[in-house]
C-alpha cells in the first residue's frame, strides 16, 4: 500500500459545497435522529485540533512526512465541521465557535491526556505505529459512519454532502493505513499495537460526546443489518494490518454498546 504525500498536498481542499443550496433544509429538514448524529459529527470534527495537539507533543513531530500530512488533515477536518455546521444552522441549532466553546468547556482542558502522550512517547519507540494504526481505525469507522448516515437520512442534499466528506476521509485512511503497515513489520511492534487497540480503543468521539450520545450513534448507525455488514467489512480491513488478524475490534465494540 503506497501513499503519495506530495500529490495529496497538491490536491488538499475544503470539501466542495459550492453547488449546495442549504436553504433546502428549511422546507425539508432532517429527522431528529439524523440531527442528533450531525451535532455529534460537528463536535468530533472540530475536536481534531485538540487531538493534533496531543500528537505533536510525541516523537511524531520529528517525522516530516507525518507532520506534512497532519497539517493538511486538520485543515480538511475543519471544513467537514464547517459543512455540518451549515446544516445545523438551517435547523436553528447552535454550531461553529459558540458550540465548540461549550463543548471544550464541558470536556475540560485534557491536560492529563497530553502529559500522558508525552510520557508514553519517551518510554517506547512503538507509540508512532500505535498512533498510526489507531488513526486508520478511526478514519475507517468515521467514513463508515458518514456513509451509513447518508443511507439512513435518504435526504438528497444531506446524503450528497456526507458522501463528499466520506470521500475525503478515504484519503486520510490511505495515509494512516499505509504508514501503519510500513511501520508494523516487527513482531514486537505488532504485539504492542494489537494490545493497545484491544485494551484502550473506543469508537471515535468517546470523550467528546456525552455517553448517551455515543451509545446512540453506535446503535443508530451500526445497529441494523447494514450496520453489522459494515462492521464486518471494517474488521476485515483492520485485520489486514500486520499482526491484527482475528482481532474483531469493531464488532466487539458494536456488540457491547448495542447491548448496553
Amino acid at each position: 500500500m503506497n501513499f503519495d504525500i506530495d500529490r495529496y498536498i497538491d490536491n488538499v481542499a475544503r470539501v466542495d459545497d459550492s453547488d449546495i443550496d442549504y436553504d433546502v433544509f428549511l422546507d425539508h429538514p432532517v429527522t431528529p435522529e439524523v440531527l442528533r448524529c450531525l451535532r455529534n459529527m460537528h463536535d468530533i470534527e472540530y475536536h481534531t485540533t485538540c487531538y493534533l495537539r496531543d500528537l505533536l507533543v510525541t516523537s511524531i513531530h520529528e517525522d516530516p512526512e507525518i507532520t506534512s500530512f497532519l497539517a493538511m488533515w486538520v485543515y480538511e477536518e475543519f471544513w467537514h465541521g464547517q459543512v455540518v455546521g451549515k446544516v445545523l444552522d438551517r435547523h436553528g441549532e447552535l454550531h461553529g465557535r459558540p458550540r465548540i466553546e461549550l463543548t471544550r468547556r464541558r470536556i475540560g482542558r485534557e491536560r492529563l491526556g497530553t502529559i500522558g502522550m508525552m510520557a508514553l512517547s519517551s518510554m517506547t519507540r512503538d507509540l508512532v505505529p500505535v498512533v498510526l494504526a489507531w488513526g486508520a481505525v478511526n478514519e475507517w469507522t468515521t467514513q463508515a459512519g458518514y456513509l451509513l448516515c447518508a443511507e439512513r437520512c435518504q435526504h438528497p442534499v444531506l446524503s450528497e454532502l456526507l458522501r463528499r466528506i466520506a470521500r475525503q476521509e478515504g484519503l486520510h485512511i490511505d495515509f494512516y493505513a499505509s504508514q501503519a503497515e510500513r511501520r508494523m513489520q516487527h513482531p514486537r511492534t505488532q504485539r504492542r499495537v494489537r494490545a493497545a487497540l484491544a485494551r484502550f480503543w473506543k469508537p471515535v468521539g468517546f470523550g467528546v460526546m456525552e455517553p448517551a450520545d455515543a451509545q446512540f450513534m453506535v446503535r443508530y448507525l451500526f445497529g441494523g443489518d447494514d450496520g453489522r455488514a459494515m462492521v464486518a467489512r471494517l474488521d476485515r480491513r483492520i485485520e489486514r494490518l500486520p499482526g491484527l488478524d482475528g482481532l474483531g475490534l469493531i464488532e466487539s465494540a458494536r456488540s457491547r454498546l448495542v447491548a448496553a
